[in-house]
């Protein structure tokens, strides 16, 4: 037993003087080499932020305000940014038609409102999904049956999106007036809301479906399906062509206009009140005069807008489907803008150059 305590008593000893850091306090040798080595990183991320590489011009580096000789090598961490979905536009080949305003959309079309005179188009002719844009024939469904704005609907677990799982800030329960629920469909595309509008149409949604269908016809949307009321559904398909022909029908309803156009709106659905903001980020822009719009995507659709906007005192229709980004739908309805404002100053040039 002597033997045991003694020989134990050597091996502490032996241990303590030749490795004093691992019989430190437990909390501190845990925590410490973790600090340090998160400072370390920390600081190795500062320098790498406060260097300026000037290879092309022969320059030294910069590093930490002090100078260092010679050049440096710079290796750029690959995008975290998801690749872009292959749309249907993709599929159809649509990417390889070029235009002279070298636009982001696959597909684009700009008419005269009070003329229908064409004054740009791409492909304007071929059917695609339409995304949300589909709102836009919901909203007309339902203003044109007459039915009552005030009524309260109730959402449901039927107008939960099983399709791709969207988010919605409606919960199941969540009760609005028709009113509301048009408002945020059309501002701020919320997908439950126009779920639930469709769902309380008389017959319930396949005769909602339906009467989208057959307004279609009526419009004369020759190269358009409806499948939903949201445009979840890549089977909501149409083109441009048939596209403005639905928003200079839609255009003829002021309450479409205004709820489509409003910057910002809150509702209160039986819980905390939702703010919701308009989906087209040119809404706030005093550069446009927008009459109305609908904005869309789903990843077969692409980046969708349509708008009716008065441009150089002239009413247009424009029309943009499958763009690859928000920005760059945005970046195209502006092109086209100015485009149009330049051939405005033009033609005005023009005129008074003939009468002097």
């Amino acid at each position: 037993m002597r033997r045991f305590f003694l020989g134990n008593l050597i091996f502490t000893l032996t241990a303590v003087l030749i490795f004093p850091a691992a019989w430190s306090a437990p909390n501190r040798g845990d925590q410490r080499p973790v600090v340090k080595k998160a400072n370390r990183v920390a600081d190795a991320g500062k320098r790498s932020r406060k260097l300026e590489l000037k290879s092309r011009a022969g320059k030294p580096a910069v590093l930490a305000g002090k100078r260092k000789s010679g050049f440096q090598r710079v290796a750029y961490a690959p995008s975290l940014a998801a690749p872009h979905s292959t749309t249907a536009g993709d599929l159809a080949g649509l990417g390889l038609t070029r235009d002279p305003l070298d636009l982001s959309a696959n597909v684009a079309l700009v008419i005269d409102q009070s003329s229908s005179e064409t004054l740009f188009e791409k492909n304007s002719h071929v059917a695609l999904p339409i995304a949300s844009i589909t709102k836009l024939m919901t909203s007309l469904v339902v203003v044109e049956a007459n039915q009552n704005l005030d009524e309260i609907l109730t959402v449901s677990e039927e107008d939960v999106d099983r399709k791709r799982y969207s988010h919605s800030r409606l919960r199941i329960g969540s009760q609005l007036t028709r009113a509301n629920m048009l408002h945020i469909a059309l501002m701020s595309s919320e997908n439950r809301a126009a779920a639930t509008l469709g769902r309380h149409y008389p017959g319930g949604l396949p005769a909602f479906i339906a009467a989208m269908n057959a307004k279609a016809v009526e419009l004369g949307m020759t190269n358009s399906r409806f499948a939903d009321p949201t445009g979840l559904s890549s089977a909501n398909v149409s083109s441009a062509r048939d596209l403005a022909r639905l928003v200079v029908a839609a255009y003829q309803h002021p309450l479409i206009r205004e709820y489509s156009t409003d910057s910002h709106y809150a509702v209160e659905p039986g819980g905390p009140t939702l703010e919701y903001r308009n989906s087209n980020g040119l809404i706030e822009n005093p550069e446009w005069a927008i009459g109305l719009q609908k904005t869309g995507y789903i990843a077969e659709a692409g980046r969708c807008l349509v708008m009716q906007v008065n441009v150089a005192g002239r009413p247009v229709v424009m029309v943009f489907l499958d763009s690859k980004t928000k920005q760059s739908r945005l970046a195209d309805a502006d092109r086209i803008r100015k485009w149009l404002e330049n051939r405005a100053a033009s033609a005005m040039n023009q005129r008074q150059a003939n009468r002097s």
